[in-house]
């Protein structure tokens, strides 16, 4: 009946569709009130990046262990998610090289070292022999030529007493000659007899018969000296020859001394190393942890050096957090930065402007900020966990995804739409305060 009556009546119809659009308008006034009181409401900024979780230290990582040297799989000691410890042997290889295939090529080299060793010791003694002959001859010369100056020194003394006796009787032949001609003088003048004369001749001649004899050991002497000067310079000429031949022995010696020392040298490397190889035969765990892929498997299998064979889990390790942030933001980001982090798969509600609404998120601090930019066009950030907040879940495990949002400065909502809208940076500018020291 009364919706008969309202359809009657057109100014009851007016009045009611004038009551609806007023309810909207005052809808639309409170709405307008809200949003601009939200719009003054503070706003944390923040720079949203998404990251892996990893191990805070390098050796806390997953890693790859592969051989050394190329081999041929043996034996398997381990399976995918064992525990092993450090030193455990994970495999055994053989060797595929055809010059390390002799099983006693080690005890071979040390033969082989040893009896070089022997070769050393024996131009050692060599040389010490060398030696003691090249003395023996320096001390053979020294007295001989000692023996060579005396005699030297004996013939010229001869040789000078020689000279001034023959002197004496070249005087005593010239007085006999003087007295002689006096003497054929006087036996002209009828002084003297013949005899006194032939007498004085007899005289005369002995004294040149002696200054004959005296000139044939003056040139006796003479000869001795000069032999004597001969044999001095022979002694030096003998010696010097038989020692040069006796250095040139030993720098033979040497050269050969050095040449079996190279080879010592060599055998040495070579036994160390083939004593190394022998050792890589079974390769080990580097530390404790938890055996994750084979990935290489069978028995029989050629590895190469240098292929990774197994990955292993480290069993003690720290949760970090690496994310990637644009060139625009780091200069934003400093170590010591608070961050936090969402975890995919751990349930959480997020209202990134305002972390204290903010539930299921973890505090983290940032530890590291690379200096180079990445492949993906982005810096790299570490970020570990924040000891004062707390801990993060035991069951998070590496390479899990994360969300994080680094916390910067608290400003009003119109501002922070208003940056965004203009893709402006966030506000990292800080006022210095200035303290003024008492005089």
């Amino acid at each position: 009946m009364m919706n008969q009556i309202e359809n009657n009546f057109k100014s009851i119809e007016i009045l009611k569709k004038r009551v609806t659009k007023r309810t909207f308008i005052n809808f639309l006034k409170t709405t307008g009130i809200l949003f601009l009181v939200l719009l003054f409401l503070p706003w944390t900024q923040n720079i949203r990046s998404h990251g892996d979780v990893t191990a805070l230290r390098p050796e806390q990582r997953p890693q790859t262990i592969h051989s050394v040297i190329p081999g041929r799989i043996e034996k398997w000691y381990v399976q995918e998610g064992q525990a092993v410890k450090k030193g455990d042997t994970i495999i055994q290889i053989s060797e595929v090289k055809s010059e390390y295939l002799n099983p006693d090529l080690v005890l071979n080299t040390e033969q082989q070292l040893k009896a070089k060793n022997f070769s050393v010791q024996s131009y050692m003694d060599k040389l010490n022999a060398i030696d003691a002959q090249i003395n023996a001859l320096l001390n053979s010369r020294s007295q001989k030529y000692e023996q060579a100056e005396n005699k030297l020194l004996q013939s010229q003394l001869k040789y000078k007493n020689d000279s001034i006796e023959y002197s004496s009787i070249r005087l005593n032949e010239k007085i006999a000659e003087e007295q002689l001609k006096r003497m054929e003088e006087l036996y002209k003048d009828g002084l003297k007899s013949l005899t006194d004369l032939e007498a004085r001749r007899g005289k005369f001649q002995e004294t040149q018969v002696k200054s004959m004899s005296q000139l044939n050991k003056i040139l006796t002497s003479r000869n001795e000296v000069l032999n004597a000067g001969i044999e001095l310079q022979n002694v030096n000429a003998e010696f010097s020859e038989k020692i040069s031949k006796l250095e040139s022995d030993k720098n033979s010696t040497f050269s050969g001394m050095y040449d079996a020392e190279a080879a010592v040298t060599k055998l040495q490397n070579d036994f160390a190393n083939y004593s190394i190889r022998s050792g890589l035969y079974f390769i080990t765990a580097p530390q404790d942890g938890f055996i994750t892929k084979a990935l290489k498997s069978g028995i029989g299998e050629i590895i190469k050096e240098g292929v990774d064979i197994v990955s292993i889990m480290p069993k003690d390790f720290e949760l970090a957090v690496e994310m990637y942030v644009y060139p625009m933001d780091i200069p934003l980001l400093k170590k010591g930065q608070l961050v936090r982090l969402q975890f995919d798969g751990w349930p959480s509600i997020v209202f990134s402007g305002w972390p204290t609404l903010t539930y299921g998120t973890f505090g983290g601090k940032i530890v590291a900020i690379d200096n180079f930019i990445s492949e993906n066009g982005k810096y790299r950030v570490l970020v570990s966990r924040d000891t004062s907040d707390h801990p993060w879940p035991e069951q998070i495990k590496l390479g899990a995804g994360s969300s994080t949002f680094t916390l910067l400065n608290d400003v009003p909502i119109w501002y922070e739409l208003w940056r965004q809208i203009n893709g402006f940076p966030p506000d990292y500018y800080k006022k210095e305060t200035v303290t003024k020291k008492e005089k």
